[in-house]
């Protein structure tokens, strides 16, 4: 198989998949931002932050709300990416980040662009990695998807506006960014993630055992068992998020 065929049936792949979990996945994100309950775990996060989670704010606030956690985000990375590798960085022999690249890397990671002008695993201590750039892999989509939900929430508002006073000041709310951001990456982001690592486990135990049976019955090549490796991962991904919906389609619900 062609490297140009493998790429057209992965992409068709994927997009088979995308249909697949659309809806329900969809249905699950409304209910996380719509939700009118905190969890114990949300309630704990808010009281630290010192957040009032049942309080809304105008689209002035959300958007000061978002500037001030990406400002704090950017300064806060860029100190790990620094003082870190004072302290960690020469146990691994690291040559240093110096001012430019760990900006750089800060605004980049914070604004979900992830642009690296250097050799990660040469460069960056693994605290760094860890409590740095792997943390602004989540709080920065969350960001994103919280502008998102915000904007939708607005137009959502602004069309019931009419239907009394109550609709006419929630109009004028966009939600808040606070319980935006803690529901999309503690509800959305970290269960994708448990599942994506769930995904993986079970390719590095069962799929490469197998590897070598099927590359000798199908005579293929490294670039095919690879693709057979990639469209098992996102239809099995596929079924577990489109099963997981099947209780709440049908009358069942899930454990509190």
């Amino acid at each position: 198989m062609s490297t140009t065929a493998a790429g057209v049936i992965f992409i068709l792949v994927l997009v088979a998949a995308l249909v697949a979990v659309y809806r329900p996945f969809g249905d699950y994100m409304y209910r996380v931002v719509s939700a009118k309950t905190h969890s114990r775990f949300e309630r704990g996060i808010y009281r630290l932050v010192g957040v009032n989670p049942d309080g809304e704010q105008r689209w002035g606030v959300y958007a000061r709300s978002v500037l001030a956690f990406s400002a704090v985000s950017i300064l806060f990375l860029y100190l790990v990416l620094r003082v870190n590798w004072a302290l960690f960085g020469p146990a691994q022999d690291f040559p240093g980040v110096t001012d430019h690249i760990a900006w750089n890397t800060a605004v980049s990671f914070v604004t979900n662009t992830n642009w690296q002008a250097y050799s990660g695993e040469s460069t960056m201590t693994y605290l760094s990695q860890m409590a740095g750039l792997a943390v602004q892999n989540f709080v920065s989509a969350a960001v994103g998807i919280a502008v998102v939900v915000a904007l939708v929430r607005g137009f959502a508002r602004r069309r019931t506006s009419e239907l009394g006073t109550s609709a006419q000041l929630a109009s004028r709310t966009l939600g808040n960014f606070w319980v935006d951001l803690t529901r999309i990456t503690v509800r959305v982001l970290l269960p994708i993630a448990v599942l994506g690592t769930i995904v993986l486990i079970i390719d590095t135990l069962a799929l490469n055992v197998a590897v070598p049976v099927l590359a000798r019955d199908l005579e293929a090549g490294a670039q095919d068992i690879q693709w057979i490796l990639d469209a098992y991962i996102l239809v099995f991904a596929g079924l577990l998020l489109t099963r997981g919906h099947q209780p709440t389609r049908h009358g069942g619900r899930s454990a509190p």
